[in-house]
Parts: structure tokens; C-alpha cells; sequence
């Protein structure tokens, strides 16, 4: 008689899928490949500070409601913080801890001279008018605005936050300032300083990314089969991009499920017709499930949406060749292992995705120094930027022999472990 395999207890699955501990893990493991100390990790494994607000707002009908904000800033020895500011219902002080590691670490790939930072704010933009949004993101410039400035913490956008909330917040800090500080955040529109490129940054980043994971596995883009999980600003520019670059995108999916279409959906068709929020599945009748979508047969996944999708239950079941991470977190550690041994080539989230902190960098330099560049020039930068991060972590990978996820935590953490022992900080 065979024993019954030993399952998980309840504690043991939710701690799988805790992003601030399974982001711990990999840290610990790449300081531990590096020789660093034990004192290394413990300053790294959490944010140096981090900030609670209470934002209270005069709602439209003419109550007051107080919203819960936070602003993590993981480490700024090698310069400024740098991160996104997110309006979602389910925002966490664990999440935009987490949040604030990856962007410390996504600096450190790209050799970004910034430390990590998060910020986000626990709404539902959704059920909210222009004029409560524009209080909330005036009110919570106004609680962070002493530990945030050009100089030590530059917000930017996230989830469910656009150029116009960058705008408003910009306004509101100039007012504390008493002076036009456009350096403050980025992700501005144009006209206020922003850059050009910002706002398909991270979707060209990625683009950059598979063409070339596809160049190591020997696959040609043009013709290549392609799923993106998630129809929000990444994932629907990713396919546009994919789409114009000849690649036949298969599948698609939102919060609402996926479109599937073996010879190529049309991809311009289903921009079109989607609303401000990505959603364009409740449109059709013939959908897949999520799940579904992430096991079709394609040359190329790409997890845009959120967390915690491809897990150890799902990713023997992954017949992709390329898993490109254009989300964060979308892949859990035990299903990284999985895939790696399966052969399946894992780009992850944290140099995936460095594409929106890069041209990020590059609107606060255009800021600093007044003068601003062509789109063709952004791109040209950004695409020198992100080959050489990914040429890093790959050599890395294939001289350490280690999976690219730990690779490419141990290019991320080291500058910034130098930067902190430099300084006599450890």
C-alpha cells in the first residue's frame, strides 16, 4: 500500500502565497549565493520605513470618509526611492512592503541609481467620481509630503492611477513646495513634464524581454504563438505590439475571462471595443476561464494581470516553451521550480516589467536638467537598458546555475548591498 503524499497545511499554502515572505525567500537565497552576512538580509528583508495615513475625503454626498494610504521606502543607500502609487480595495502594508523590494530590485537590474518604494491607497476607483478621486490623491500627497520630494521618494503610477492623479498629486506637492517641482513624480502628462514613451514603457519592456528569451530558445517572434493573461495598460499595448511585431496572439483574458482563437484574435478590434478599466470579455459569449487560458498550447505566456496565477497545482500543466512575467508575482516560487525543471524558460517580474521604472528614470532626468527627449531617442535608451539587463541575469543564470528568478535577485541586490556597506551601514 502506498502512502497518501503529505498536502500542505493551511498555514504552510498561505505562506506559498504570501508575496512579502516568498519575496524574502529568494532574497535570503541570493544574498546567501553573494557571501553576504546574515546582517545584509536583515536589513534588506524589509522596508528601512514605511508609513500609515488616514486620508480623510468629503465624498459627493457630502460625507466625510477616511481612507487608509501607505508609502514604503525599502532602501536608499544607492539614491531616492522610486515607486509606484496604487488605488485598489485590496491594498496591504504586506503587499506594498513586497511591492517596495521589487523596485528596489528592478533598479539594481537595470542599474538604475534609485532604491524601492510603494505607495497605494485602499479604494475602489471604480465607484468613485473624478472629483473624490482628485481629493483622495490630493490628501494623501498632503500626509506623505514630508518623506517624499525629487530628492528622497518619487512616486509614480500603478494599478487603477494615471497621468491625471500624477497631475494632481504634482499640483498638490508644488503647493506645499511654493514652487513648480515637476521632478517630484513621474508618469505626468506631457504638457506638465512628462516623457514621452512613459505610458507603454512597461509593455515595451516586456516586448524587449520575450524577443530576447525567443532569440535563446530559438524562436521567431514573427509567427510565434502568444497568450497574454490580463487586457489592462501592459498587457493590451503588449499585444498590440506582439500583434504588430507578426506574432499571432491566441488568447487574451481580463477580469471577466479569456477570448481564445487558435489562428490569431484581432487584436486592434478588441482595443477598440474595450472599456477604461481593460475589460472587453463580457462582450463575447464563447470565453474560457483564466485557468484555461494559462494551459493553451503557445510558444509564448505572458501573465500581465495580477499575483499568484501560475502555482505548483497549474504549471505542469503550462505548455508553453517562453513564460514572460509582465505582472508582479504572477508565479509562485514552487511553480518556478517546476518550470525550470520542465525546461520552460522564465523571465521574471522583476526585470520583465523594468521597463516602466527605466523610462521613469529617464522623465525625472529630463525634469533635473530641463531638456527632453524624442519618443525615438526613449526608446532607443530603453531598449539598450533592458538588453543589457537581461544579457546580465541570463549569464548570470547560466554561470551560477540557478533558475532566472534567483539570478536575477542576485543582480538586483547587489548594488544596492555594496551601496549600503559603502556607506557603513552594515
Amino acid at each position: 500500500m502506498v502512502a497518501d503524499k503529505p498536502t500542505d497545511t493551511a498555514n504552510e499554502q498561505n505562506d506559498k502565497l504570501d508575496v512579502l515572505k516568498s519575496t524574502q525567500t529568494v532574497v535570503k537565497k541570493a544574498l546567501d549565493k553573494l557571501g553576504y552576512p546574515d546582517e545584509v538580509y536583515e536589513l534588506m528583508k524589509e522596508p528601512v520605513r514605511m508609513m500609515t495615513v488616514r486620508i480623510p475625503v468629503r465624498m459627493d454626498n457630502d460625507k466625510i470618509k477616511i481612507f487608509t494610504g501607505y508609502r514604503a521606502q525599502h532602501n536608499d543607500a544607492v539614491g531616492p526611492t522610486k515607486g509606484g502609487v496604487r488605488f485598489h480595495p485590496n491594498v496591504s502594508e504586506k503587499e506594498v512592503k513586497a511591492l517596495s523590494i521589487w523596485m528596489s530590485l528592478k533598479a539594481g537590474i537595470v542599474d538604475l541609481p534609485y532604491g524601492g518604494g510603494k505607495g497605494g491607497i485602499v479604494c475602489d476607483p471604480r465607484e468613485m467620481s473624478f472629483r473624490e478621486l482628485e481629493g483622495v490623491s490630493r490628501g494623501y500627497v498632503r500626509a506623505i509630503s514630508q518623506i517624499v520630494g525629487p530628492t528622497k521618494d518619487i512616486p509614480a503610477p500603478d494599478v487603477f492611477t494615471n497621468s491625471q492623479i500624477m497631475a494632481w498629486m504634482m499640483d498638490e506637492y508644488s503647493r506645499i513646495d511654493e514652487f513648480n517641482n515637476p521632478g517630484f513624480i513621474t508618469g505626468k502628462p506631457l504638457v506638465l513634464g512628462g516623457s514621452h514613451g512613459r505610458e507603454t514603457a512597461t509593455a515595451k519592456g516586456v516586448t524587449i524581454c520575450i524577443e530576447e528569451a525567443a532569440k535563446k530558445k530559438g524562436i521567431n517572434v514573427e509567427g510565434a504563438r502568444v497568450v497574454v493573461q490580463g487586457f489592462g495598460n501592459a498587457g493590451s499595448f503588449l499585444a498590440k505590439f506582439m500583434h504588430d511585431r507578426g506574432a499571432k496572439v491566441i488568447g487574451i483574458s481580463d477580469a471577466y475571462g479569456g477570448l481564445h482563437d487558435p489562428d490569431g484574435l484581432d487584436i486592434d478590434y478588441l482595443l477598440d471595443r474595450r472599456d477604461s478599466f481593460g475589460t472587453v470579455t463580457n462582450l463575447f459569449k464563447n470565453t474560457i476561464t483564466n485557468e484555461e487560458l494559462l494551459e493553451l498550447d503557445c510558444d509564448i505566456l505572458v501573465p500581465a494581470a495580477i499575483e499568484n496565477q501560475i502555482t505548483e497545482d497549474n504549471a505542469h500543466n503550462v505548455k508553453a516553451t517562453i513564460v514572460v512575467e509582465a505582472a508582479n508575482g504572477p508565479t509562485t516560487l514552487d511553480a518556478t521550480r517546476i518550470l525550470s525543471e520542465r525546461g520552460i524558460l522564465l523571465v521574471p517580474d522583476v526585470l520583465a516589467s523594468s521597463g516602466g521604472v527605466t523610462v521613469s528614470y529617464f522623465e525625472w532626468v529630463q525634469n533635473n536638467q530641463g531638456y527632453y527627449w524624442t519618443e525615438d531617442e526613449v526608446e532607443e535608451k530603453l531598449q539598450k537598458v533592458i538588453v543589457k539587463g537581461f544579457d546580465n541575469v541570463y549569464r548570470t543564470a547560466e554561470t551560477r546555475r540557478v533558475d532566472m528568478r534567483l539570478a536575477a535577485y542576485m543582480v538586483g541586490v547587489r548594488k544596492m548591498a555594496e551601496a549600503s556597506r559603502f556607506r557603513g551601514w552594515i
